[in-house]
Formats: structure tokens, C-alpha cells, sequence
């Protein structure tokens, strides 16, 4: 898969390639990853890319020209179906199933803003959905991008080292993951649940999903009530039991 990134801070974003899950699919060239600075794309001698806004306020913003000849730049060069997306406080909030459609693709154009935002006719004109991590406001886009691309990486095919490992993850059916451990047995008294130890795969992947609905039930309800989730009669069972054991 094939990113592209606008931004005025390639170095930060590269950073997302040099190491972990990212880095080593990269190196197998299972993604590319390619940064448009629009300082390049500056139609003066100081390379300006900010002025003051209309209207007046505090701040700078991004200026259109060497944003949209950036962002069509990488269009050019990027697949066809990629869209763009701008990363900014007013987009929908980046989850799981966006991450999960994107991965399906072969392209992204990610365009990070600076400053106070970006000229509005930039959005009009080429941006095709705005994205948001949450309800805070960081410096750039750029921390956004690399979120992005490390959780849209490690649901492409052959990123990770078992096949299973995203399919289990977290938020994957709206649920979050169950607890886990290793060794050794016994931490400071604090012991390995039996049912992990019994052999049986059937309990094992039962108990599993228990404390998987248990835990999304208690620690994150939103994530089943926002979807109107309804669970089955059998997940039912088990969030009856988990609320039983965790009183």
C-alpha cells in the first residue's frame, strides 16, 4: 500500500518507517511511503506558506497554492482510488472500521495542517474526507498520519506474524480485547486465571470472549450502545456471568 503525506515536517512523519510493525513492513516493501513538503511547491524566494487570515485573529494559516499543488501532485502519482484526507478537529473520529475500509485500498493521501489550519478553498477543492483522533487539538496533522498509517499497516496481509493477531485485536467487532499473560505463573501472588492452563480450547476461547464483552460492558459501554449493538443470547450468558464474577 502506498502513502503520501502533505506536510511541512517530512522527517517527523518518515520517523514511522524507521522502526516496529511500520518500519519492517517497509523494509518487505509491503508499503511505501512518500512526503510532499508544500514549501517545495512556495512561489517565493522566502518559500512562505502561511499569511495572515481574513478578518483577523490570532495565528496563520496554510496558504492554498502550495497546498493544492502539492496535494495534486501526489494525486498524480498516487493510485487512483486514493482519497484525501485532511487531518483536522472537525472530522469524523479515525477508528477501526475506517482503518479497516482504508486497508482495503491501495492508496492514502494524508494532508497535515500547521499554524492555525489551512485556507478553507484547500478542503473545497481536493479534500475528500476530514479525519480527527479525538476532541483535542495537537500542533500539525503529522502525529495524526503516523497514527493512521501504523493502524491501517498492521491490517494489511503478511504485516503481521500471525495471521490471527489483527483479527484480535481491540474495537475489531466493537468489542475490546480480553486480558492476557505469560510467564512466569505467580506475580507477586497474583496468579495466571486456571482456565488458561487447562489445556482445553474450548473454555479457553469461551472465557475468552467473556472477559472480552465483560470488560467492553464496564469500560467502554459507548462502544456498544453508540452502534445500538444487540448482543446474542449466548454473549448474553456470558456478560451475565462476568457481571456475576466481578461484583
Amino acid at each position: 500500500m502506498r502513502f503520501d503525506v502533505i506536510t511541512l515536517l517530512p522527517e517527523l512523519v518518515e520517523a514511522v518507517t524507521k522502526s516496529g510493525v511500520t518500519g519492517r513492513a517497509a523494509d518487505r516493501g509491503l508499503i511505501e511511503l512518500h512526503c510532499w513538503n508544500p514549501r517545495n511547491y512556495s512561489h517565493d524566494v522566502h518559500r512562505t506558506v502561511d499569511d495572515r487570515p481574513y478578518g483577523g485573529g490570532p495565528g496563520m494559516l496554510m496558504k492554498a497554492d502550495c497546498l493544492l499543488d502539492a496535494i495534486r501532485d501526489a494525486r498524480k502519482n498516487a493510485p487512483e482510488e486514493a482519497k484525501v484526507v485532511y487531518l483536522s478537529p472537525q472530522g469524523k473520529t479515525f477508528n477501526q472500521q475506517l482503518a479497516r475500509q482504508i486497508s482495503d485500498q491501495q492508496g492514502l493521501i494524508l494532508l497535515c495542517g500547521r499554524y492555525e489550519g489551512i485556507d478553507e478553498r484547500v478542503v473545497a477543492l481536493e479534500v475528500d474526507e476530514e479525519w480527527s483522533l479525538g476532541d483535542y487539538v495537537l500542533s500539525g496533522g503529522e502525529l495524526g498520519a503516523m497514527v493512521v498509517i501504523d493502524a491501517v499497516t498492521r491490517l494489511l496481509p503478511s504485516v503481521l506474524g500471525h495471521k490471527d493477531s489483527a483479527e484480535q485485536d481491540s474495537f475489531t467487532e466493537n468489542l475490546l480485547d480480553c486480558e492476557h499473560y505469560t510467564r512466569p505463573e505467580v506475580v507477586e501472588e497474583l496468579q495466571v486465571p486456571a482456565v488458561l492452563k487447562s489445556g482445553d480450547h474450548k473454555a479457553i476461547e469461551r472465557w475468552r470472549r467473556k472477559q472480552s464483552i465483560g470488560r467492553t460492558y464496564t469500560r467502554r459501554p459507548d462502544l456498544l450502545f453508540k452502534e445500538n449493538i444487540e448482543l446474542s443470547k449466548d454473549d448474553q450468558i456470558l456478560l451475565d456471568e462476568y457481571l456475576k464474577e466481578n461484583r
